[in-house]
């Protein structure tokens, strides 16, 4: 799409979406793959002062009620093909201003649900007059992202944090009017979210991957020359290790981020050996954007998450609140105006991470004397998988419905092209037949998705804690040392 095409189309979406009832602060949902159209749809949100409400594209349809209750959405953009699940929704069909079809332009016409709204007829509506004159301090988005403790929590941001977000990761990434950035990961979350609209932000273009599968990306590549790549490091290994990748296919870039989770060493050397650079590591969450980063056209230190992003201010905690000595390790505290606003409707869950202006990050490092951090892991006991955040709660709650087990823990093991899997201990009832762990993998896939274990360990006996509760802090150790005591496992 031309500028002039994406200022016409993303105003006749905003003029339609106001059309259908909705109102400045009233919150719609996607539910969407990569697409161009997505961002059309992302402007036409602000351009009409609406709160963009983007949902996992892998989410089951109980994550989407979940979504949507919490979030109070009175609209869904959903592509055609999540239509079993949207219909499966207790809420989705009945939303205040309804359902929004999306069907791609060559898919065939019996695909259409029957849905109130065809978007392709939205576009042409008669552009938005005007501009809102929207406060800065409003909400401008919100992002799903769970939480150790319990189900998805809806990270806030405004107007005005989402302003800084965006200019703080140009800077970062040293943007300009002629660069071409590839994200290659979803745009449904933070990630492609902010590299898409920072690189729009310089007038710089922005190549949306449909698929991250590593030949739609090497056509990518090919085609469209990118100077700037930004991947999960899952998809990034299965690019670099694809037989048909040329040596001149990473020639257009100058750097390379990889990210959501710690890159693994041997993804560090097989790209550098394939691309004759480093990846760019760095450190970001939902709640306050790219904080770290290894600058691309300074000291690339391998292994580290780089120095702080423009914008930004870290301290490094010990669990008494106080800072610690310099090379100690500490919790990350962040500090920065493109924090988030809150977690949507839970004050309490805010007031638990936000101390005096300072985001509680719950994840460890250090920082060396060029003041570059050095990742240590997360306090917080989170599983990141191929970029998505995966509540052990969540998973050890649908372990709990199967009639065979009696406790479940869950916890993420190191993978080096996931970033980490799920692996789940459980103990079995007395008297009932104990399952093999394909059925416990596949009884728990129908209810969390692509969020159930990748591995089923069967223990004698749950370690747990003083308070009587599974001890995931023990599994996780026992994981780590190789360790299974009282166990039978099957894989």
């Amino acid at each position: 799409m031309s500028w002039l095409e994406l200022e016409r189309t993303s105003s006749a979406l905003a003029g339609a979406y106001r059309g259908l009832g909705l109102r400045p602060g009233d919150r719609i949902a996607s539910l969407m793959p990569n697409r161009i159209d997505l961002l059309v749809h992302y402007l036409a949100c602000f351009k009409a002062g609406l709160v963009a409400t983007p949902l996992n594209y892998r989410y089951t349809f109980r994550e989407i009620d979940h979504a949507l209750e919490v979030s109070g959405a009175c609209a869904l953009l959903g592509h055609v093909e999540r239509v079993e699940d949207l219909a499966a929704s207790r809420l989705a069909g009945r939303l205040e201003c309804g359902l929004i079809a999306y069907r791609d332009p060559e898919a065939e016409a019996a695909l259409e649900p029957g849905w109130p709204y065809r978007f392709e007829a939205l576009i042409e509506s008669e552009p938005l007059a005007g501009d809102p004159g929207l406060d800065p301090a409003s909400p401008a988005a919100i992002f799903f992202t769970s939480g150790s403790t319990g189900p998805a929590k809806g990270v806030t941001h405004t107007r005005e944090s989402l302003r800084w977000m965006i200019a703080s990761a140009a800077s970062a990434f040293e943007l300009g009017a002629e660069d071409v950035f590839l994200p290659g990961s979803s745009m449904s979350h933070l990630g492609s979210f902010l590299w898409s609209l920072s690189i729009l932000s310089v007038g710089g273009r922005v190549v949306v991957a449909r698929t991250i599968d590593s030949h739609e990306l090497m056509g990518l590549l090919r085609e469209h020359q990118p100077t700037v790549l930004a991947m999960l490091p899952a998809a990034l290994i299965a690019l670099v290790r694809d037989h048909d990748l040329q040596p001149h296919d990473f020639a257009s870039l100058r750097v390379c981020r990889a990210g959501s989770d710690k890159v693994s060493t041997e993804l560090l050397a097989e790209f550098a050996a394939a691309a004759g650079f480093p990846i760019s590591e760095g450190y970001g969450m939902t709640e306050v954007g790219l904080a770290t980063l290894n600058p691309p056209s300074g000291l690339n230190k391998p292994g580290s998450i780089g120095p702080l992003v423009c914008g930004y201010s870290i301290s490094l905690r010990d669990d008494g609140g106080n800072p610690v000595s310099p090379g100690a390790v500490g919790r990350i505290f962040i500090r920065s105006r493109s924090r988030m606003a809150g977690y949507w409707n839970a004050p309490a869950a805010t007031a638990a991470v936000v101390l005096d202006g300072w985001l509680d990050s719950g994840d460890l490092a250090r920082a060396d004397e060029d003041g570059y951090l050095w990742f240590y892991g997360r306090k917080k006991q989170i599983i990141v998988h191929d970029g998505s955040n995966i509540a052990p709660f969540e998973v050890e709650s649908a372990l709990a419905e199967h009639p065979a087990i009696a406790l479940a823990g869950v916890v993420g093991v190191r993978d080096t092209v996931h970033g980490e899997n799920v692996r789940a201990y459980v103990t079995v009832r007395e008297g009932a037949p104990q399952p093999t762990s394909a059925e416990v993998i596949l009884f728990c896939r129908e209810r969390v998705g692509y969020k159930a274990p990748e591995e089923v360990i069967f223990l004698d006996e749950m370690p747990l804690n003083p308070t009587g509760k599974v001890d995931r802090t023990g599994l996780k150790r026992m994981a780590e040392d190789h360790l299974h005591p009282h166990l039978d496992t099957q894989r």
